[in-house]
């Protein structure tokens, strides 16, 4: 059941984080999924640099997601410009 509750999860962040960052965004569900999971752990990542506890709730883990589409998108603009 944690599995199920990660990909939902997971699913929910990175469909927040793709409506909060501007223009189209790459990939389909699996791509969604991938990016709210690695956007938690990004969150809880950070959250524990600065002295926080390393959990992280909903907002953090948003936070991190965005934080993952700009960066995925800031790379891919760059290299195709080169």
């Amino acid at each position: 059941m944690g599995l199920i509750w990660t990909i939902l999860i997971g699913f929910v962040v990175g469909v927040v984080a793709k409506a909060i960052v501007p223009g189209k965004e790459p990939g389909g569900f699996i791509a969604t999924v991938l990016l709210g999971i690695g956007g938690s752990w990004l969150g809880g990542w950070l959250s524990g640099m600065v002295g926080l506890s390393g959990r992280v709730g909903f907002i953090g883990s948003v936070i991190g997601a965005v934080l993952l589409l700009s960066l995925f998108k800031w790379f891919n603009n760059r290299g195709g410009s080169a």
